[in-house]
């Protein structure tokens, strides 16, 4: 499920991209096709303005242009009609003044104008008109058909980003097959050898003489060890797969057992392990054995981390909607700058403790059935691991406050 979602995340990326790059292509060379366009208009249009201004005489300038003549304070501007706000006296009268030429543009009658006036050869003043309605007609024609390009060239762009992703991505929805299969196949070869290497290995344990009694313990302890790994390999390549179907579960009833089957081994450090639950179900849509097994992992993980005559803490929770389940310790805690590395895979602490896969899986567990985890800690001072699974409403009624529930040693004496 998980590598499934990486696949489609990086099929969207190659197909995202490739689609952005054709698109900046066409814009890219719209946008210069334009510039060039503009630019040859405005030449054509100074070099209109330029001649009419020279040459040009009123009644005889040529379609869109007009020439407005001003000599010893007598307008010349011919027998035809003339745009409404022309001529710009103003300007006459400003060259007239400064002997120097004046360019403007002028937006009047629903169009745009170029307005050129310069002192004329013979002393006369001269100014110049034309309009550019056709130039901004055919700049917006093209900017029309670049608009059109571009979405045709989007779509174009995304299809062959479609193709070119399911190419350059198969290989790793490939690899990433395999490897599942891979995880799988090695996982269940390899759990009928290590139960048998750990069976031997406790037998083994009950012959040997004392002065050896330690060795074989740890050596026991290495095979468990080792079969925890090949566990947390196959639930984690299921949990890719998406293969486990949510039932209803009572989380407090799943914290409970996974308590109970902590209680030898903190009873072993003397650590002190103390269940706290409202004495009803909290019932959670999810996979028994999976919860359980992310609920272990944390609960194993604090008894891993807190030393003899430390204390241990789970408390479960309804709130806002969720179910939280509480693993606190008295351990030895960690910085708070690897809270969020802690569910890393294989992540190795700032101490020489490492974690492994049981934390990764802890997560993926809990974000499959829509929750989440975090943790909270602090050298020394031990650490807080919070679990939130959304709660399934139900008609139940409280029995009473939170219950302490009181778990029988290994000794038969009762922890906290």
């Amino acid at each position: 499920m998980k590598a499934d979602a990486e696949v489609r995340r990086a099929r969207l990326r190659v197909s995202v991209l490739v689609g952005v790059a054709i698109t900046m292509v066409i814009a890219f060379v719209g946008g210069i096709a334009y510039l060039v366009m503009a630019q040859a208009q405005q030449t054509q249009v100074a070099r209109e303005l330029r001649y009419n201004a020279t040459y040009g005489v009123p009644d005889v300038a040529p379609r869109c242009a007009w020439v407005f003549v001003l000599d010893d304070g007598v307008l010349d501007q011919g027998v035809l009609a003339v745009p409404a706000g022309f001529p710009l006296r103003g300007d006459l009268d400003a060259v007239v003044s400064s002997g120097k030429a004046i360019t403007r543009d002028v937006s009047a009658n629903g169009t745009e104008y170029e307005v050129l006036t310069t002192p004329g050869a013979d002393g006369t003043t001269v100014q110049a008109v034309f309009d550019v309605r056709y130039q901004l007609a055919d700049r917006w024609h093209l900017l029309l058909a670049l608009g059109i390009a571009q979405v045709a060239g989007l779509l174009v762009a995304a299809l062959i980003g479609l193709g070119v992703s399911r190419r350059a991505v198969s290989p790793l929805a490939e690899a990433l097959a395999r490897q599942r299969r891979f995880v799988t196949d090695a996982s269940h070869e390899l759990r009928t050898p290590i139960a048998r290497a750990h069976l031997r290995a406790q037998l083994l344990a009950a012959t040997v003489p004392d002065a050896q009694r330690d060795n074989v313990d740890a050596l026991t302890r290495s095979i468990r060890g080792l079969a925890d790994v090949v566990d947390d390999l196959l639930r984690s390549s299921q949990l890719d797969r998406g293969s486990f179907e949510g039932r209803p579960v009572d989380l407090a009833d799943v914290a409970e057992a996974a308590v109970v089957g902590e209680t030898e081994r903190a009873a072993e450090r003397r650590i002190a392990l103390a269940l706290e639950h409202p004495g009803h179900p909290l019932v959670v849509i999810g996979v028994e054995t999976a919860l359980r097994r992310a609920v272990d992992e944390l609960l194993a993980n604090a008894v891993r981390h807190t030393p003899e005559g430390g204390r241990i803490t789970v408390g479960v929770t309804a709130s806002g909607g969720h179910v939280e389940l509480v693993v606190a310790d008295t351990g030895e805690g960690f910085e708070p700058g690897e809270a969020s590395r802690l569910f890393e895979r294989f992540h190795r602490g700032t101490g020489e403790g490492r974690y492994g896969l049981g934390l990764a899986l802890v997560r993926e567990i809990v974000t499959g059935h829509g929750g989440a985890v975090e943790a909270v800690g602090h050298p020394g001072r031990g650490a807080r691991f919070t679990l939130r699974v959304p709660l399934v409403e139900r008609d139940v009624t409280p029995v009473g406050p939170p219950r302490h529930v009181r778990l029988p040693s290994r000794d038969g004496a009762h922890l906290a």
